[in-house]
């Protein structure tokens, strides 16, 4: 199951195709709060906003892939979700940061769903409705989930320290494309990537 809170880009018919930042949300983008249920609680990460901004002028798109198991062991309803998705869009949008969707799996574990990442689905439906190549894109997070989940598209994968960054990072098994102190680094480690491409 997914949230989109955008329509999305219209499918273009040229063969070059917008390339996308896919973010987790928790830790990455904003203050890492244990099943966060109240939009008042929502912090952006010190160095988030100005990222994000940087990673739209570069012409990427952005999308934000999270785990909200939340739902699923009934601690918050899919309402105060939809309340703190808005309150995040607020907060980016004072900073002139607008996502092209945000996606949640509201399932536990146990659920064995194929939304709850690293399974695929969220973010092949993200590249499905806004008309991006998965395997193009930069998957952004701070846990071995989102490494994996970028992985199992043949993407980019970036881990930032932030959240549970740190902890991830000393995992042998985690193996992300680069690691990184946070958003405003990862829009630096993109522009490298790009510079021999063009912006859109």
């Amino acid at each position: 199951m997914a949230k989109n809170s955008s329509g999305g880009l219209p499918a273009s018919s040229g063969p070059a195709r917008r390339r996308y930042a896919v973010l987790d949300r928790d830790g990455t983008i904003i203050v890492e709060k244990n099943y966060l249920s109240d939009p008042s609680q929502v912090e952006l990460l010190s160095s988030a906003a100005k990222g994000l901004r940087e990673m739209s002028s570069l012409g990427l798109g952005l999308v934000v892939v999270t785990n909200q198991s939340g739902i699923g062991r009934g601690y918050f309803t899919g309402s105060m979700l939809d309340q703190i998705h808005q309150r995040l869009t607020d907060l980016l949008g004072q900073h002139g940061v607008y996502l092209d969707g945000i996606y949640h799996c509201p399932h536990t574990p146990q659920d064995e769903c194929e939304c709850r990442k690293p399974k695929l689905d969220l973010l092949l439906r993200a590249a499905k409705e806004n008309n991006f190549e998965p395997s193009a894109c930069f998957v952004v997070g701070d846990k071995g989930s989102d490494i994996q989940l970028g992985k199992g598209v043949g993407a980019t994968t970036i881990l930032v320290n932030t959240g549970y960054g740190q902890e991830t990072a000393k995992d042998p098994d985690v193996q992300p494309d680069f690691t990184v102190s946070g958003l405003s680094e990862v829009s630096e480690t993109i522009l490298s990537l790009l510079d021999p491409l063009p912006h859109s």
